[in-house]
């Protein structure tokens, strides 16, 4: 894939949780601490800052969203951690997924879901199918229970505990793979204004 003269590729990551303590937040800090040589890592912050999804706003959005939106036009991939409320997705992740609905720059982006739980299943499914309904590219490999919330390990040890660290591991491992039929950033054409909004993909069942 990459090769020492090419660029790294830019990872980003969106947390689910505002909680200051959140095991999301941990797991993927700790995604920090294993950085591969061919990747960049930033975790996206502010996103309890971005206001109520409203269509009306799009054509004119606040300065949170429109930095979101860069973030994710600058990402090569994302990593999504999102914990489960009520047996459904936290309000921030699916929030922040309204605004990209109609972002078509985010349409065919490789995306990693991590369940941080070692037993909820529900927001984890559904999380998954929002992304698969806007058209995202889930990585075969990379969807991965890690149970953060079951361990009290912060980032740093976590990252380098058994087996969180394999996990970790693994997960960059899928991404890599999932990058080597990705055109680099300079070939991507941007998306000029007024550009349709992506229609919906029908992905099959990979994680």
């Amino acid at each position: 894939m990459s090769t020492m003269a090419d660029p790294p590729r830019r990872l980003l990551a969106l947390c689910g949780s505002l909680r200051q303590q959140s095991r999301s937040l941990t797991l993927l800090e700790a995604f920090g601490h294993r950085v591969p040589a061919w990747a960049t890592f930033q975790i996206h912050r502010g996103l309890g800052d971005l206001p109520l999804f409203n269509p009306d706003d799009e054509a004119s959005p606040a300065a949170e969203v429109r930095r979101l939106w860069a973030a994710v036009d600058q990402a090569d991939a994302l990593i999504i951690a999102s914990p489960e409320y009520a047996h459904g997705v936290t309000g921030t992740i699916k929030n922040t997924l309204d605004w990209l609905v109609g972002h078509p720059p985010f349409a065919g982006k490789p995306v990693a879901v991590l369940n941080p739980s070692h037993r909820a299943e529900h927001a984890d499914l559904a999380l998954k199918e929002t992304l698969r309904t806007m058209a995202a590219r889930l990585v075969d490999g990379g969807c991965l229970r890690i149970p953060a919330t079951a361990s009290e390990l912060g980032a740093a040890p976590l990252a380098h505990t058994l087996p969180f660290s394999t996990l970790i591991d693994d997960v960059w491992g899928a991404l890599r793979t999932a990058l080597v039929d990705t055109s680099p950033r300079d070939e991507q054409a941007p998306a000029s204004p007024g550009q349709p909004h992506p229609q919906p993909q029908a992905v099959a069942e990979n994680c």
